[in-house]
């Protein structure tokens, strides 16, 4: 049984660093297509990154590139997300995602999803 878990959520001040963890179980990590996503209230789930199975590509939404980054650790199962100098904006709830197939970094092209994770924005 595939599975995602998400942590590392939270409230954080404008301009601060948040670190979220997705730790897969049920199948091999490094086969799969890796993404984030996330969801704002009254808002469509979007893309924030993702990074390809061959781990050659990284695709970031223009919102973050340069600040958010896309990792794994094949040897622990999980995938990370560093998130720096973050601001009101990028309060949603966030999700890791996997796929075997996915070439596009869109949600459409993700099976597997994990439960989301909070992050607010505020001061």
């Amino acid at each position: 049984q595939l599975q995602l878990v998400e942590s590392g959520g939270g409230l954080v001040q404008p301009g601060g660093s948040l670190r979220l963890s997705c730790a897969a179980s049920g199948f091999t990590l490094d086969d799969y297509a890796i993404g984030w996503f996330r969801q704002a209230p009254v808002k469509e789930r979007e893309e924030v990154s993702c990074r390809s199975s061959s781990n050659r590509t990284a695709y970031y939404a223009e919102s973050v590139k340069g600040r958010f980054t896309i990792s794994r650790d094949n040897a622990k199962n999980t995938v990370y997300l560093q998130m720096n100098r973050l601001r009101p904006e990028d309060t949603a709830v966030y999700y890791c995602a996997a796929d075997a197939q996915a070439s596009r970094c869109q949600t459409s092209h993700f099976t597997n999803w994990g439960q989301g994770t909070q992050v607010t924005v505020s001061s």
